[in-house]
């Protein structure tokens, strides 16, 4: 099964992969129920989740169900415990970069939420923008969600000023990246271009680098108030186990 998802994630266009799997989905979610994962998006359980990646595969990673990495189901839980983002009854303009089907149809039905969404390729956007020249006024959004663009940007300080910019002053960001711990500075080598030896070097053969534990100041330096969210050592072990999220993943929650 790891070969085969390895060689459709790595052949298969992202904008076709998200028209394919919505015809996937119900049908993995079926072959794979059972009880010992659960997806806290949507509330479903399996026998076992999908492998994952592009590079190595990850065991028990996405959710048949909704299709959610780790990542997507942290912040969920994040979003639903910490913030009022499911229950504030004061109506909030949302962006949300290169929108994730597990999150897409839920916040569009969101009546609390004015949600608009923006990508230059997903079928998903309702405005096909550029992170780094948005068409959007200063100031205009409460809420943005922009995880794992970042790392497909070149000029990534100028798509970082940008969210800055059409951010609300007290809005929030949150800005997720796929992220080595153990580097303290982030790495990218333009001279790289082969897309194999990209992918073994910068963990998917689209990035362009690897960000480092200075990630957070670089957004501190645009003028972003981080705070370093590790929201997995505010859960029990058996609820990061049973929900099949990565220990010590930290989500980047920015304010301005």
């Amino acid at each position: 099964m790891k070969k085969v998802f390895k060689f459709i994630l790595n052949t298969i266009p992202r904008p076709l992969l998200i028209r394919l799997s919505i015809v996937v989905r119900p049908i993995l979610a079926f072959v794979l129920s059972g009880n010992r994962f659960t997806d806290p998006i949507d509330g479903k359980s399996f026998r076992q989740f999908l492998p994952y990646g592009y590079g190595s595969q990850r065991n028990n990673v996405l959710s048949p169900s909704t299709l959610s990495l780790e990542r997507h189901r942290l912040l969920w839980l994040y979003l639903q415990r910490e913030t009022d983002f499911f229950t504030a009854t004061e109506k909030k303009r949302v962006l949300h970069f290169a929108p994730e089907q597990e999150f897409y149809k839920r916040f569009k039905k969101q009546a609390n939420i004015d949600y608009t969404t923006t990508d230059l390729l997903s079928p998903l956007a309702d405005i096909k923008a550029d992170i780094c020249n948005l068409p959007f006024d200063d100031n205009t959004y409460d809420i943005i969600f922009c995880n794992h663009v970042l790392e497909h940007i070149p000029d990534d300080t100028k798509a970082m000023q940008e969210l800055y910019r059409v951010l609300k002053p007290g809005g929030m960001g949150i800005f997720q990246i796929p992220q080595d711990l153990n580097r303290a500075t982030t790495f990218s080598d333009d001279s790289i271009t082969d897309p194999k030896e990209r992918a073994k070097i910068f963990g998917q053969y689209d990035h362009v680098r690897v960000y480092g534990r200075d990630y957070f100041d670089q957004l501190r330096r645009i003028g972003f108030t981080v705070v370093e969210e590790r929201y997995t050592e505010k859960l029990t072990p058996e609820e990061v186990e049973r929900y099949c999220l990565a220990p010590g993943e930290i989500i980047p929650v920015c304010f301005k």
